[in-house]
């Protein structure tokens, strides 16, 4: 007679324990590198209530102009001279189909700096210009009481 090991008993139920390990782990290390991803400098954005999608500033190639609240300009993520940006757009621009820039300016930027950038860019060829903005939130408050007399 031959010798037969004796099996334990079948387990039912995976143990997930190990993979919720894994998958937390993972959820951190997203949550530290997506703020990274972001194309171009960070500004915050003026709000408005109609955005319109522009998918394509998206893109890895998307050539982004951000102006600071304090009127410093930015080509992709390098600070440049206004005075050097339509030369640094130009040759960003010059071997692509699609000629369009996107410009990411802070709320409280100055309107006239939004404009000299806008003509910079404007001379260097480019087709067509985007305003990235933000979706203003709505208030969930009830209007206020008429007043009374």
């Amino acid at each position: 007679m031959a010798y037969k090991p004796q099996l334990g008993a079948v387990m039912a139920a995976p143990n997930v324990i190990p993979m919720a390990d894994i998958m937390l782990v993972l959820l951190i290390i997203f949550m530290v590198i997506t703020p990274m991803l972001q194309k171009g400098v960070q500004v915050n954005l003026a709000k408005v209530s109609n955005p319109e999608e522009m998918k394509n500033a998206d893109k890895d190639d998307a050539v982004i102009v951000a102006i600071s609240a304090s009127g410093d300009v930015f080509l992709l993520k390098n600070k440049i001279d206004i005075s050097k940006l339509t030369e640094g757009v130009r040759d960003l621009i010059s071997d692509r189909l699609d000629k369009t820039v996107y410009i990411k300016s802070d709320g409280r930027a100055k309107y006239g700096d939004v404009v000299k950038v806008v003509d910079e860019i404007r001379s260097a060829g480019v087709d067509n210009v985007g305003l990235l903005t933000d979706k203003a939130e709505r208030s969930l408050r009830p209007p206020p009481p008429p007043a009374g007399d």
